[in-house]
């Protein structure tokens, strides 16, 4: 797909792996639309800021309408909003498991949801959902966040079966560690140099975006 001109939604654009995104979409020439809970710090022309919680349908489809009365359409969704909570089982929060589930799971379906009729219309979009390798394999004390991710892995290979004969890619990408502020709710693990960076996560889910018709990376596993 050529990025120029194309409409793009990132959900959790103001930091870390989706700041990156919007930014290198810019670069590419789309129209971008960041979604966030907080303010967003990107100033460009063709970049939009939308204050919306993803676990909030009515928020999430004021948002979209918002979109789609502007342009029409929604040509590439970047489902990056996402936390994490770490603890033993028996020690979770119930708020927390809640709260996890809300936006990494329930959120993504929401935003999915409301994307894809313009995409399937069309014949052509991209979605890109942003699992884990916690969505591949189980660690301890993280089971609650591993589950979302999990689910976020089952609901990406089953949707882009759904969506493939539409003109519309499904591609989920699983991370390892990444220097963002994901670690703030950890107490043993701080943020490094050695982890991933954000920008060449999001370099990776570019080159997804740009690949021809013909081509599909269905699931992208980075460490």
């Amino acid at each position: 797909m050529n990025l120029e001109n194309r409409i793009a939604v990132v959900t959790g654009a103001n930091k870390g792996i989706g700041q990156e995104c919007v930014n290198q979409l810019l670069s590419k020439g789309a129209i971008v639309y960041g979604f966030c809970r907080s303010g967003c710090s990107t100033n460009h022309t063709n970049y939009h800021c939308i204050k919306t919680d993803v676990r909030n349908l009515e928020s999430l489809s004021a948002a979209f309408k918002e979109v789609t009365d502007a342009h029409g359409k929604v040509d590439i969704l970047i489902n990056n909003a996402g936390l994490g909570y770490f603890g033993f089982c028996e020690e979770l929060p119930i708020e927390q498991w809640q709260e996890m589930f809300d936006t990494n799971v329930t959120g993504l379906f929401y935003a999915t949801r409301l994307a894809l009729p313009s995409m399937k219309t069309q014949g052509l979009g991209h979605i890109i959902n942003i699992s884990s390798i916690a969505g591949l394999e189980g660690y301890q004390q993280v089971s609650g966040y591993c589950a979302t991710k999990f689910a976020v892995r089952g609901f990406s290979d089953a949707l882009y079966k759904e969506v493939r004969d539409f003109g519309v890619k499904v591609t989920c990408v699983y991370p390892g560690s990444v220097k963002t502020d994901f670690f703030r709710h950890s107490e043993n693990i701080t943020a490094h140099d050695n982890m991933l960076m954000p920008e060449d996560v999001a370099s990776q889910i570019i080159y997804c975006l740009e690949t021809p018709p013909n081509f599909h990376n269905v699931n992208l596993e980075i460490r």
